[in-house]
């Protein structure tokens, strides 16, 4: 699930579930099993929205792309990629976040979140724009099976066929992230200090959803470049993966509308996706934290 991320450290002296807000190392095993279990929970319960969201985006409208039929076309590559997706960012997330290791106190603090963030896009975007293109074809061709879809594309185009997209995706979620993560911080400490206590993981979800939403609509204009490049044909020049001529092209074509088409069932999605991510993400990596220090 794209944009729905993360629970690490507390912003502040608050940590979440009991987990220690400052920690000497990255707790990489926690994080990595952690954020694999979120992510394929959210990419799954939730996949209908994504597909119904894509048909809404991608140019031939949405009932030649499929409409409300088959609508877990495509689901394959998002399983495959989703584990490796989130534990990716995730690890990255917190390594860069104990390497800029600032007093919780700090203004710096939500520079050091967004950087952290950004950092974790850019790797996770290797692993999740293949996954992408090959799900995002199959969402609008649901005849076609994800494997098929995927020998098409490295057949016509090769492995930059599997990355075109890379950079309108790496330029949607780092800005979402950069909305995202430091709200999501700031909520909780706010919360935090109000009640004068850890905030509980059904808050932190809480916060996440927000967050997550309120990213989801300010970037989807982006969102819908990055799915018509990814959807273009070969040869076209929208396939050549300009983020600006392509949102250029959707404005002339079909104005604001177009550029936020499908933000309903993207921002339901990221939303609901944030509740269950970042609070099943909270949960698994603290239960996992407490085992590792009661082990001998």
């Amino acid at each position: 699930m794209n944009g729905v991320a993360i629970r690490f450290c507390s912003v502040s002296k608050y940590s979440l579930c009991g987990v220690c807000g400052a920690m000497e190392r990255p707790g990489f095993m926690a994080s990595l099993v952690a954020g694999g279990v979120a992510g394929v929970s959210v990419d799954l319960i939730l996949y209908p929205l994504d597909t119904i969201k894509t048909r809404l985006q991608s140019p031939q409208g949405f009932n030649k792309a499929g409409g409300f039929r088959g609508i877990y076309a495509g689901v394959p590559s998002a399983a495959i990629g989703s584990f490796p997706n989130a534990a990716a960012f995730f690890i990255t997330y917190e390594y860069v976040k104990w390497f800029l290791h600032t007093d919780s106190s700090s203004y710096l603090m939500p520079m050091k979140h967004m950087l952290a963030a950004s950092a974790g896009e850019v790797v996770a975007c290797l692993i999740r724009v293949p996954s992408e293109v090959v799900k995002q074809r199959a969402q609008v061709s649901s005849s076609s099976r994800t494997f098929h879809i995927f020998s098409n594309v490295l057949y016509q185009e090769g492995i930059r066929g599997l990355y075109r997209g890379y950079t309108s995706t790496v330029l949607r979620e780092i800005p979402f992230s950069l909305v995202q993560f430091p709200l999501w911080e700031s909520l909780k400490a706010l919360w935090s200090w109000r009640q004068d206590h850890v905030v509980d993981c059904w808050q932190s979800a809480v916060c996440g959803a927000f967050a997550g939403g309120f990213a989801a609509v300010v970037t989807t204009p982006l969102d819908v470049a990055k799915t018509r490049i990814m959807l273009a044909k070969v040869g076209s020049s929208t396939a050549s993966g300009n983020v600006l001529s392509a949102l250029h092209g959707v404005w002339r074509t079909q104005g604001l509308a177009g550029l936020f088409a499908g933000v309903f069932p993207r921002t339901a999605a990221i939303s609901l996706g944030g509740f269950i991510f970042l609070g099943a993400y909270d949960q698994t990596r603290s239960l996992l934290l407490e085992l590792g220090r009661g082990s001998p």
